[in-house]
């Protein structure tokens, strides 16, 4: 059928999301009766903790529960944010005017996008990163500037080099730390530099900032910097470290005056999360230390495995690297991740992710996820090995 219509020319450089379409086809793989074994996305396994599930049911066995809800969150939720922000980052937040609960925080990089930035506006995104930044600035007419981000540099950006460049029109840089999808860590001294560098060239930095409970024995914010409050915005959730990815429970955490412009767009985009997650969330961020503890016990263990996988693949990475992915450099005998992993599937219907889904700095690598039991990633190993050894995956590049 032809439309009748034709789609806004705002989507002419947006495609579907990777994973969508590789679902779709790993669904179809399945179909046809194979057993396909997904390394590649990050969606946690394991459950919320029992008293989180238990806060849900019980809020949502009760008549008072199910009405629409304040755009900004009801006010137990911003003070459980705001508690959760002292207590681990040593942050102090006005839970009235500088937090907003999200419905996700993958919604709050559109919410921001869509309340800054139009045609003419230019946008700092890393490369390789998470592909929402770039594909939400293009949605909103703006120009995309990538930023290199390096392994020689810790994958850090080279803000010298950039301060050389004209800036005048970029009104947002997006940072991601610890890194998604390299695992990277930050230190103090380089987050001091990038607000620096926002208030030299007067650029709004978001911190995106979901992974630092993973793995990672330094959590951190950027609002915990000496004036990040001027120039910077910081968006977290509880999708990884409360395993609530479903939940769709996020939040983002500023000034006030940065603050009221995304209320108004999201006020009239979406309403309130449905109280019961709510009032779950509030006791989600009331787990103890030992719920953080427990969780990384199993994500250590799974990324021994995945180690140990990375390692018959013949590919390099950083041992000390955090977050619920590792990122692996791949042999120097393909072209590109991209050919590995279409290699991996094809051969033994197991699925790593190409690294050059995050830009084009990611060509070279390879990303797994950890989201799977142990079990999962000694059957991956199992099959690999198998056709390796009858195979080798070895293509000329």
């Amino acid at each position: 059928m032809t439309p009748i219509i034709s789609t806004a020319s705002r989507m002419g450089n947006v495609e579907e999301y990777y994973f969508s379409l590789k679902l779709k086809q790993i669904a179809q793989m399945r179909a046809e009766g194979k057993n396909v074994l997904n390394l590649g996305i990050g969606s946690p396994d394991l459950p919320p903790s029992e008293a989180t599930v238990d806060a849900l049911i019980a809020s949502a066995k009760r008549q008072d529960t199910h009405a629409y809800q304040s755009y900004q969150g009801i006010p137990e939720l911003r003070r459980a944010f705001a508690d959760w922000y002292w207590e681990y980052f040593g942050v102090r937040l006005n839970p009235d005017t500088e937090i907003l609960p999200l419905i996700g925080s993958k919604e709050g990089i559109m919410h921001i996008s869509m309340s800054y930035l139009e045609a003419g506006d230019e946008v700092l995104v890393p490369n390789p990163g998470y592909p929402t930044y770039r594909s939400v600035s293009l949605l909103t007419g703006a120009t995309v500037r990538d930023y290199d981000l390096v392994e020689e540099k810790n994958w850090q950006a080279d803000l010298d080099a950039l301060a050389k460049q004209d800036l005048s029109k970029v009104k947002i840089m997006w940072v991601n730390y610890p890194n998604m999808p390299t695992g990277a860590q930050v230190d103090p001294a380089y987050f001091k530099e990038l607000v620096a560098f926002a208030k030299a060239h007067k650029i709004l930095l978001v911190n995106d900032n979901p992974y630092t409970f993973i793995l990672n024995e330094n959590p951190m914010s950027l609002l915990n910097v000496p004036g990040a409050m001027e120039v910077a915005l910081e968006l977290n959730s509880l999708s990884k470290a409360h395993n609530m990815a479903g939940w769709r429970v996020g939040m983002l955490a500023g000034a006030a005056e940065y603050l009221e412009p995304v209320v108004r767009f999201k006020s009239n985009m979406d309403s309130g999360m449905f109280k019961p997650i709510q009032e779950a969330a509030v006791q989600a961020l009331q787990n103890p230390p030992s719920w953080y503890t427990e969780l990384n016990d199993v994500y250590r263990a799974r990324r021994k495995e995945v180690f140990a996988l990375l390692d018959l693949l013949e590919c390099s990475y950083d041992p000390h690297q955090v977050g619920m992915f590792v990122w692996a450099k791949i042999p120097n005998y393909y072209p590109d991740g991209y050919t590995l992993s279409d290699a991996i599937l094809e051969a033994t219907n197991v699925f790593i992710t190409p690294g050059g889904i995050f830009g084009t700095q990611g060509n070279g690598y390879i990303r797994v996820s950890l989201c799977s039991d142990a079990k999962v990633f000694q059957e991956a190993h199992t099959l690999i090995a198998k056709y390796k050894a009858l195979q080798p995956f070895q293509i000329a590049s």
